[in-house]
């Protein structure tokens, strides 16, 4: 089997689900009675499809999850995970404004994992290149977290592990 990251790391907004949390949406959220997460003025959210798939896989290869955001809506933010019942797998959460470096340095003093152990899936640019400084193998996702690009970035993971 291929070499596995010892921490999957997520951003949030247009990672997992499809919005900015502290723009496009209004907290505080709630499930209604037709089981649907809905925001304050009652509109429905929702995350990508295969996101619960996606981290239920790595529950499955026993990799550790962790959250990366810089939101402003912690509250917020923490409040769809619970909601979308996606806290379970989340082993830790870095979720403020600020830089994501300063995030995988806290993750990284929390869960003893160095960078090159870890994998980082985000939508920006910007964090990707920040990120990847470190050492970290960043995967740019491109229309919300999918299997496809969880097994795109495990793969490119174990091939950088195993060196040129």
């Amino acid at each position: 089997m291929a070499r596995l990251p010892k921490l999957a790391v997520f951003d949030l907004d247009y990672t997992l689900w499809p919005f900015w949390v502290d723009t496009h949406v209004d907290p505080p959220f709630h499930r209604s009675s037709d089981g649907a997460v809905r925001d304050r003025r009652g509109q429905a959210v929702r995350l990508y499809p295969e996101v619960p798939d996606v981290l239920q896989r790595l529950r499955d290869l026993d990799v550790p999850v962790a959250a990366a955001s810089r939101t402003g809506e912690i509250e917020g933010a923490n409040q769809l995970l619970e909601l979308f019942d996606l806290d379970r797998y989340f082993a830790h959460r870095e979720i403020y404004p600020g830089s994501k470096v300063t995030h995988f340095e806290r993750l990284q003093m929390k869960t003893g994992v160095v960078f090159s152990q870890m994998i980082f899936f985000d939508d920006e640019k910007r964090n990707i290149v920040d990120v990847s400084k470190l050492g970290v193998t960043c995967i740019h996702v491109q229309n919300g977290m999918s299997l496809q690009t969880l097994n795109e970035g495990l793969e490119t993971f174990a091939k950088a592990q195993a060196g040129p």
